[in-house]
């Protein structure tokens, strides 16, 4: 059993940072990619950011040069430290697990960047 416990969502203004943190339990292979996607209602979740066990990276364009994924390969956990924050960057934020083909879920936490 899999489990994804995510912390570090809240209220901000503009300009303002955050850090997302996603720690990973249970049978946790080795290769593996974690990532965070977000979404808003009536909208597909997005992927916003996403690393690999050996610490490739990518990034959606819109969140370039402000968010910055990174991962502690012995903690299993993942982290999105996101900077000058943006209104439109309001979203529930969903922690990614994906290994040997199958996606793992964490239960989502809000982000909300006040204007």
């Amino acid at each position: 059993q899999v489990q994804l416990v995510e912390s570090g969502g809240g209220l901000v203004q503009a300009g303002g940072s955050l850090r997302l943190s996603c720690a990973a339990s249970g049978s946790i292979f080795r290769l593996n990619v974690m990532g965070w996607y977000r979404q808003t209602p009536g909208e597909q979740r997005e992927l916003v950011a996403r690393i690999t066990s050996g610490g490739s990276t990518y990034y959606v364009d819109s969140v370039k040069g402000r968010f910055t994924i990174s991962r502690d390969n012995a903690k299993n956990t993942v982290y999105l430290q996101m900077n000058s924050l943006k209104p439109e960057d309001t979203a529930v934020y969903y922690c990614n697990l994906n290994m040997v083909g199958l996606d793992y879920w964490g239960q989502g936490t809000q982000v909300t960047v006040s204007s």
